[in-house]
């Protein structure tokens, strides 16, 4: 696989890499000039256009899974994969977007919140569940594992190096600019690498043109040659795209709560005026549906890799996108869609990196030391994001080395666990009032424990195969969340109002004897 570039490629590929770096470290210059505080760092003190903050939305949403792994699941089960990753969930994702970013800016606003713990501990007045979420929000790093598997296979591929010494090189440059610039800089460089991913989802939506000489249905018929499962609305013989619970009611639920990650719904946060939010929110799911379309270009993957190998070595699915670029396109159009692919996971990997050091900093180390915490916060942030390197490059090695069928199916894992447990709690915190404490955490605690409690104890029939589809436990943990919830709730609210209602009746009785 590190041999597909030609020398061409290989020179041409270190100017645009070392190019590019200098202007991602050009805004994080700037951004940290302005960074004065833990709050600068997690907010920005800058006054940030709609525009941007919506691009800086998109790219945010679009990490390398989008068009790096998912690509490579529907290069391999076909056009299951492309109703499942390309239509049904970014439906579900984007109107639930819409639904929940106005209610959570208000409330995030008004309690001051920085990162999505506070938020929670905030809403629900509890210090305890503050800090539940912030230990909970460390199963995000699996999702900064998968972006540094993608961008690793992606520079491998165009530089013929080999894939541990890239992802060092990567870990090391990201993390490290990282630890200075954050918001400030962050929505700046997400601006850019949101422009450079539009003409690329462009340039990879329609590299497959030539497939289409016959029409649509000459394109299909070309897949189902090889093989028919591929042109089929389900695949039988994959691990994520069986039937249609896994394909659409997994997928809308999983799209519904997806929303519910602190790099997404936090992004509102960085508008200072609520009048922008429209407009912020047309612009970022306007080209999100964009970027959800690049899956298609798996399809034109398998129609040059038919058998999935080259030289008679079979592709790893994380690797088949990166051979599709190398192997098709010309080599500065080659250069043009590495610079976009290497844009969307550092555009999502920037929001995952501060957020989490932000919650590690601010939410379970610094009320730990008390005010000399606070006082050093920007520093322990950036001994935090040390920290998260090291441990960023072991667990990419061994997903490197050992993939269970893809890192999508490790970082789904623990991100979906993470936002399932996150539903219940938002959805009650915007649309309902006098929430008993109760019925968030209960929700929360149950859905992680369906969670992993399906996927490893490996309950339902979906989980009896080699590679189990985190989106089924995830679905259902949602479902048993929401409904222990929404019972806790009525029940405590109803008796909470009992009891308000005992408590006030005497005090009525005694006025009105007094009365007479």
């Amino acid at each position: 696989m590190n041999n597909l570039a030609s020398s061409e490629l290989v020179t041409a590929g270190w100017a645009i890499v070392i190019a590019y770096a200098a202007v991602i470290l050009y805004f994080v210059i700037r951004g940290a000039m302005r960074t004065r505080s833990i709050s600068d760092y997690a907010l920005g003190s800058v006054v940030f256009s709609p525009v941007a903050v919506g691009l800086a939305l998109a790219a945010s949403m679009t990490s390398a899974a989008t068009f790096i792994i998912n690509p490579g699941f529907v290069a391999l089960y076909g056009l299951s994969g492309v109703i499942s990753m390309g239509i049904v969930l970014p439906l579900a994702a984007l109107v639930s977007l819409a639904i929940l970013t106005k209610g959570f800016r208000a409330m995030g606003t008004a309690v001051k919140a920085q990162t999505m713990a506070q938020w929670m501990g905030a809403v629900y007045k509890s210090r305890g569940y503050t800090l539940f979420f912030a230990f909970l929000s460390l199963l995000l790093i699996t999702f900064i594992v998968l972006i540094c598997v993608g961008l690793t296979k992606v520079l491998a591929s165009v530089l013929n190096l080999n894939e541990l010494y890239v992802c060092v090189g990567i870990v090391v440059f990201v993390f490290g600019y990282m630890m200075f610039g954050g918001a400030n800089s962050m929505v700046y460089t997400n601006m850019v690498q949101a422009v450079l991913m539009v003409i690329v989802a462009v340039i990879l939506l329609g590299s497959g043109y030539e497939h289409f000489s016959d029409g649509v249905h000459g394109f299909l018929d070309k897949l189902t040659a090889i093989d028919p499962a591929l042109t089929a609305t389900t695949n039988p013989e994959s691990f994520l795209f069986r039937d249609n619970f896994e394909i659409i009611f997994c997928q809308i639920i999983i799209g519904i709560a997806i929303v519910c990650q602190p790099h997404i719904i936090t992004k509102s946060l960085l508008l200072k005026n609520e009048k922008d939010v429209n407009l912020y929110l047309f612009v970022g799911i306007l080209i999100q549906g964009l970027f959800f379309l690049v899956v298609i270009a798996g399809l034109y993957a398998r129609l040059t890799f038919p058998d999935l190998t080259i030289n008679g070595a079979t592709i790893p699915v994380d690797s088949i996108m990166s051979a599709y670029v190398v192997q098709e396109f010309p080599v500065y159009v080659g250069l043009l869609v590495v610079i976009g692919l290497i844009s969307a996971g550092l555009s999502t990997l920037e929001g995952l990196i501060q957020s989490v050091s932000i919650t590690i900093t601010s939410d379970i180390i610094a009320p730990i030391l008390g005010d000399k915490g606070l006082a050093n916060s920007v520093l322990i942030n950036r001994l935090v994001i040390i920290a998260l390197a090291i441990v960023t490059i072991l667990l990419t090695f061994d997903q490197l080395l050992y993939p269970n069928l893809s890192v999508g199916i490790f970082a789904q894992n623990g991100v979906y666990a993470y936002f399932s447990a996150a539903f219940v709690p938002v959805l009650f915190g915007m649309f309902l009032k006098r929430v008993p404490l109760i019925a968030p955490v209960a929700a929360s605690l149950t859905s992680v424990a369906v969670h992993f409690a399906i996927y490893y104890g490996g309950l339902t029939p979906y989980m009896d195969a080699p590679v189990r589809n985190p989106g089924i436990a995830a679905a259902l943990a949602i479902v048993a969340s929401v409904l222990v919830g929404l019972i806790l709730y009525f029940t405590f609210r109803k008796a909470d109002d009992l009891e308000s209602a005992t408590a006030t009746t005497p005090a009525k009785k005694v006025v009105y004897e007094e009365e007479i």
